[in-house]
């Protein structure tokens, strides 16, 4: 099967700059919030490993008080592992963008890439011939999210 090529949308560039005035806080929550939104693509292909799904949970209860960014930063490195074991580029990706959202924890700007690879996710899950479609999707998803993102949103 042909892999979709991804191309970024204009929206990418909105996005970036509404990410600069928000909170680290609210940062990781909105990127846990688009790695979930695409974690389907990795965990139907990969449905005995969690350690997307834990990267994801750890950015969560780093903002909650429960885990130490260093914890946070174990599960993004977990992920990342996850990613390099599978072969299928939506699988790939989702994983990436569980991996970056946990480190949102630890460096804020890894919230865009958590993005990124979650726009990535569901291009590479598309037909070709519907990439640029699935693509556009994602990031209008991801940046109603962030519009709907308040400093003070109540953590998952």
């Amino acid at each position: 099967m042909e892999i979709a090529k991804f191309v970024d949308t204009r929206i990418s560039k909105s996005i970036a700059e509404l990410l600069s005035k928000r909170d680290h806080r609210a940062l990781v929550l909105w990127a846990t919030d688009c790695a979930e939104h695409v974690l389907p693509y990795f965990e139907e292909k990969y449905l005995k490993d969690n350690r997307p799904r834990k990267a994801i949970e750890a950015g969560c209860a780093w903002v909650r008080g429960e885990i130490a960014m260093s914890e946070a930063r174990t599960a993004a490195f977990a992920a990342h592992a996850a990613a390099r074991d599978t072969n299928q580029a939506a699988a790939c990706a989702a994983a990436r963008a569980a991996g970056h959202a946990a480190a949102t924890a630890h460096v804020a700007g890894h919230a865009v890439h958590a993005a990124t690879y979650a726009a990535k996710a569901a291009t590479y899950a598309a037909d070709p011939t519907d990439a640029g479609a699935n693509t556009a999707k994602e990031r209008n998803w991801q940046f109603q999210q962030l519009l709907n993102l308040g400093d003070n949103h109540d953590v998952p």
